[in-house]
């Protein structure tokens, strides 16, 4: 796809919309239209274990005011006039069109669109303007979201010309935050605040003083940045400010008509193959999970297991090639690839298709917001990797043997899992345009307030420890 170069007109709309008048008015649109019809709106924590689509109860903003901290377009806006810069990095300016929805797959479509994983800060930014509760007092609120696009601006650290000073990256923000208002970060240190990071956790945490630098940045390795609550697209499994939450799809129903259309469509799809790879790699001499797949699969028929190469980026923006695939299939592989986790993932799930995971890290220890840990074994199946690398365990054997009701039943559960995954279009975060159900972000919200409440409540019990102790 050509480039496309990113206007002044584009990019003053986009200032227009990330303006505190346009974020109030929004919201107040959104609280009049939720009083005028009845309907319920956000409220509740991040932890739900049902499977079930949750719903949104009475709108009631108590404990959950949020503040959107107004930043210099430096840390996000001027980062998107840098799409086409990087030469070992792909030229991600087609896809900012549809407020980084990317182009629509096709022109009659009202749903599904090229988006690219890597713009969900961006996509995260426009869905919070529409919150309804926001504040512009930082003393009502009970969170405070800064909209800066940590990934895309680690892109000159990772690919650009400040390759060797990744330890530097966030400073200037941190600056910023002190010099600007800086009790609003000073009254809880930073507990207080959240993000997204669009790039696993790994990308950010290469530690300072490393010399020489490897791969990486180390925004998250900065004591400046510890109290901060991280949204990233993969954790690690210690650090207690970082939460995923899902990758982005292709996926954003901009009502409820359209998702229950597509959920319809799901449950009627006649799954004629048994499993399914969509990725690359594997095609390597050293023993590992993907080549293990690439040699069962390649040594059996279609309707057992089918291949859908996504070598080089093939798949990355054109769902078609996959989604259909996936909705023909009962099983979706999901083995790590160079980190444990994958879009593929989420995109299986929208298709009904059941995950089969290869390690822990690939979802069970990562999404619980979004995928209760304690309820896998009723949508995904596990097999460890080193069983069908090392032990001669077939994958094949695995999953035929899974009795058709109890795949029947797990099916049912991943459909039900579909809106808690799915990011939907800006312009319908009202309940009016989704029935009251939650979305990948609503939920992602939840859990931030949840996770910021404790954490100022378990500090202020250590300070009235300290102060018993002094006495």
């Amino acid at each position: 796809m050509a480039s496309v170069p990113i206007s002044p007109s584009y990019l003053l709309f986009f200032f227009l919309l990330l303006s505190p008048a346009f974020s109030l008015q929004q919201a107040s649109k959104s609280r009049k239209e939720r009083a005028g019809s009845g309907e319920a709106g956000s409220s509740g924590g991040g932890g739900e274990s049902s499977l079930a689509a949750a719903v949104v109860p009475q709108l009631d903003c108590s404990g959950r005011w949020i503040h959107i901290r107004r930043l210099p377009a430096r840390f996000n806006l001027d980062l998107l006039t840098n799409c086409s810069e990087y030469d070992l990095f792909y030229d991600f300016c087609p896809y900012l069109s549809n407020h980084g929805l990317g182009p629509k797959t096709h022109n009659r479509s009202h749903s599904w669109y090229r988006t690219d994983p890597f713009l969900l800060e961006l996509i995260f930014h426009r869905r919070m303007l529409e919150y309804p509760c926001l504040t512009q007092d930082p003393n009502q609120a009970a969170a405070v979201y800064l909209p800066y696009y940590a990934a895309i601006d680690s892109l000159r650290y990772l690919y650009g010309p400040e390759v060797n000073n990744s330890m530097d990256h966030g400073l200037e923000l941190f600056e910023f935050l002190q010099e600007n208002d800086g009790w609003i970060w000073g009254r809880n240190s930073g507990s207080d605040h959240f993000l997204v990071l669009a790039r696993p956790a790994w990308d950010f945490s290469q530690p300072p003083d490393l010399d020489p630098p490897i791969w990486g940045t180390s925004f998250l390795e900065l004591p400046e940045f510890y109290n901060l609550t991280a949204l990233v697209v993969e954790e690690r499994l210690w650090p207690w400010q970082e939460q995923a939450i899902p990758y982005l799809t292709s996926f954003h129903p901009p009502n409820a008509e359209l998702l229950d259309s597509w959920i319809n469509r799901v449950e009627a799809s006649r799954r004629t193959t048994l499993m399914l790879f969509a990725g690359g790699g594997g095609v390597s001499a050293q023993p590992n999970i993907r080549r293990s797949i690439r040699n069962e699969c390649e040594n059996t028929s279609d309707t057992l297991c089918d291949i859908v190469d996504c070598a080089n980026g093939k798949c990355e923006h054109d769902p078609i090639l996959y989604m259909r695939p996936m909705l023909q299939s009962t099983f979706c592989l999901q083995p790590p690839g160079d980190t444990p986790t994958r879009r593929s993932t989420f995109d299986a799930i929208i298709a009904g298709c059941i995950p089969v995971f290869f390690e822990d890290q690939s979802a069970r220890t990562q999404y619980r917001w979004h995928l209760p840990e304690e309820a896998y074994g009723e949508f995904a199946v596990h097999i460890p990797k080193e069983d069908v690398v090392y032990n001669g365990m077939k994958i094949l054997d695995v999953l035929m043997g899974i009795s058709r009701a109890r795949v029947r039943r797990m099916r049912q559960k991943v459909i039900e899992l579909i809106p808690r995954v799915v990011y939907r279009k800006h312009g319908s975060s009202s309940s009016v345009g989704w029935k009251g159900q939650k979305d990948a972000l609503d939920i992602a919200i939840d859990g931030a307030l949840e996770k910021i409440r404790s954490r100022i409540k378990g500090e202020e019990a250590e300070v009235g420890v300290e102060d018993l102790s002094s006495m």
